[in-house]
């Protein structure tokens, strides 16, 4: 199942895509989620952003070339940070370039999204707790990261966290191939089979330290190839069995 949030007749709802349509449903994904009748031409819509998270957890190097490609030694457990809710933007949403950065650099990601409030979960039941996956684009101000040496500021900005198009659920996330395409050029590819803690692991590694709730967001890094974007730039988030995530990048 692919659930998407949208946008239809000036109402904010639910549903399910079905090809070039989607088959709307009562009440959420993390309640009473019943199928409806009515259904949208994809086209007539706005896809919004499928999650409407509590906090956005972010995990740095969770791929060994990543790690590897920006000279930092592999991590012995995760290494967490936020994005802040205002980051957030949604399919085909801009990317605004800031002013303050010269360096702004893609992250193609696979995003957990948590179905029920979940606190200390062990690793074998963390997949209970998981509502399914969707892309994320953890846009990163590479230069001020340097700078700074560490994440939070370079990955804060308004707009640096696109999410979407749909949350996909039975796949497997520890098998997905993920890659990040600029202007039509494949620029980025791996797989999350080279994950260094697979998605059940992050899930009962973060609810030990934080309660996460229904619609939280883990990311779970990206793999080794990340490179800079420029205004006029169209980026895209691929990630298979969940489908293509799409932003243009301007300049304010």
């Amino acid at each position: 199942m692919k659930i998407v949030r949208f946008k239809a007749a000036g109402k904010t709802r639910y549903g399910a895509l079905e090809g070039q349509h989607i088959l709307e449903y009562s009440g959420t994904p993390y309640s009473t989620f019943k199928k409806g009748r009515r259904r949208w031409p994809v086209k007539q819509v706005v896809l919004l952003t499928p999650a409407v998270p509590s906090k956005i957890v972010c995990v740095g190097l969770n791929y060994r070339d990543h790690a590897e490609e920006m000279a930092l030694p592999i991590p012995e457990e995760p290494a967490l940070f936020f994005k802040p809710l205002t980051a957030l933007c949604g399919p085909d949403d801009p990317i605004v370039y800031p002013a303050l950065s010269s360096r702004v650099d893609y992250e193609a990601e696979l995003a957990i999204v948590i179905r029920k409030r979940c606190r200390q979960v062990p690793v074998e039941r963390a997949r209970e707790y998981i509502l399914g996956y969707t892309c994320l684009n953890d846009v990163t101000a590479r230069d001020i990261q340097m700078r700074d040496r560490l994440p939070s500021r370079a990955k804060a900005f308004d707009t640096f966290c696109p999410v979407g198009p749909c949350i996909a659920s039975g796949i497997d996330p520890n098998v997905v191939e993920i890659e990040t395409w600029v202007n039509g050029e494949r620029r980025q590819a791996g797989s999350s089979k080279a994950f260094i803690f697979p998605v059940e692991d992050l899930v009962a590694r973060t609810s030990a330290v934080m309660t996460l709730l229904p619609g939280d967001l883990i990311s779970t890094g990206t793999p080794a190839g990340v490179g800079p974007l420029v205004p006029g730039d169209r980026v895209e988030v691929r990630i298979e069995g969940i489908g293509s995530l799409k932003n243009p990048v301007i300049k304010l």
